[in-house]
């Protein structure tokens, strides 16, 4: 497989409750050890949740501009700017066999910028899912919350005074998050690649190594169960490969949402764990489609030169591949949506 360059974080920034960008760690969570009996269903009435749009990389964008004026590292021959959420999908898809994607792509001086591709209509599903799978959607969270504090050590609160659970760690609000930007390379392909961190070990002090990424799963009752487990460690795996993200802390957790077990999963040693099993999935496989995708991608987009407002549409359909279609004019302005962009770049980034 091509060769995948360790990722370096260069730069990181906070939004906070009023879903403001700010440039320091004020949304930073410390790792604590989430209490096993703990019921994630506390808090749901509470939950404040960000309401889903489109996967404008807008946040990555002000990150980006703001590295290359720091002059900190180069950036100049940067191939790919993408949430990391884009290139798990893109990364995982030989073994996707459900759910189909669509990215939004823009290439400007060599550099190939991807934006997901969230139509209207997928929006509004997304924003009234049943609510079985919201309440679903919030275990991962309340584990979140119970599995970090804002100190490095949890403080104990009494909880006779409120009627907190023990090792709550404060109502969800999904407009809060702390994320990095990474610089790597998938064979000589450099990327820049932005994610959310769920929280550190001890301390940050600005190298990946302390990163820790939260998840739940059902507990494991039988092999079904076991193998429907592995299929899900490669998105797991590849979430936090990306980002350079050691540790993977998984609460599994039973239909009612009761936490029963917590189980520390080095990220560099997921692959193994599945080899030789019935269902099991090679890393290097993707990685090795990866680098196809990327340079067949980077052929096609090169020949927008003259005209860098181009945005090209990827669709990706499982079990069949990729296809690679030129907008026309009327897409292009849904792509815009009424709001000052060029393509989906912003304007202020258009004009850097």
């Amino acid at each position: 497989p091509p060769p995948f360059q360790k990722p370096m974080a260069i730069i990181s920034f906070s939004y906070d409750p009023s879903r403001t960008l700010k440039f320091d760690d004020s949304s930073l969570r410390y790792f604590v050890d989430p209490p096993i009996g703990a019921q994630l269903s506390y808090g749901y009435d509470r939950w404040i949740r960000r309401p889903e749009e489109k996967g404008r990389i807008d946040g990555l964008l002000k990150a980006f501009s703001r590295a290359k004026a720091q002059r900190n590292v180069s950036l100049a021959d940067v191939a790919v700017v993408s949430w990391r959420g884009v290139m798990t999908k893109i990364l995982t898809a030989p073994y996707e066999d459900r759910d189909g994607w669509e990215l939004n792509v823009m290439s400007i001086n060599g550099t190939m910028y991807f934006e997901e591709h969230v139509s209207d209509k997928k929006l509004e599903d997304k924003n009234n899912i049943e609510p079985r799978h919201r309440i679903q959607m919030y275990y991962g969270y309340a584990f979140e919350s119970y599995g970090t504090s804002d100190t490095p050590r949890r403080l104990s609160t009494s909880s006779q005074i409120s009627d907190e659970p023990p090792c709550w760690g404060g109502d969800v609000d999904t407009n809060v998050q702390w994320c990095s930007v990474v610089r790597t390379k998938l064979g000589n392909t450099r990327l820049l690649i932005g994610g959310e961190v769920d929280c550190i070990r001890d301390r940050y002090d600005g190298n990946t190594e302390s990163f820790v990424e939260l998840k739940t799963s059902l507990t494991i009752r039988g092999p079904q169960d076991d193998a429907r487990f592995e299929k899900k460690l490669l998105k797991f795996y590849f979430q936090s490969f990306l980002l350079g993200v050691p540790e993977i802390i998984v609460g599994f957790r039973t239909p009612s949402g009761q936490v029963r077990d917590v189980q520390s999963f080095k990220t560099g040693e997921i692959p193994r764990l599945v080899r030789g099993k019935p269902g099991a999935w090679d890393p290097s496989l993707c990685l090795d489609w990866g680098q196809q995708f990327l340079s067949f991608l980077r052929q096609i987009v090169e020949e927008t030169d003259g005209k860098p407002e181009t945005v090209w549409r990827v669709n990706f359909v499982p079990k069949d591949g990729v296809n690679v279609v030129k907008l026309e004019d009327n897409l292009v302005e849904e792509v815009v949506g009424k709001e000052d962009r060029v393509g989906f770049l912003p304007r202020w980034y258009w004009d850097e």
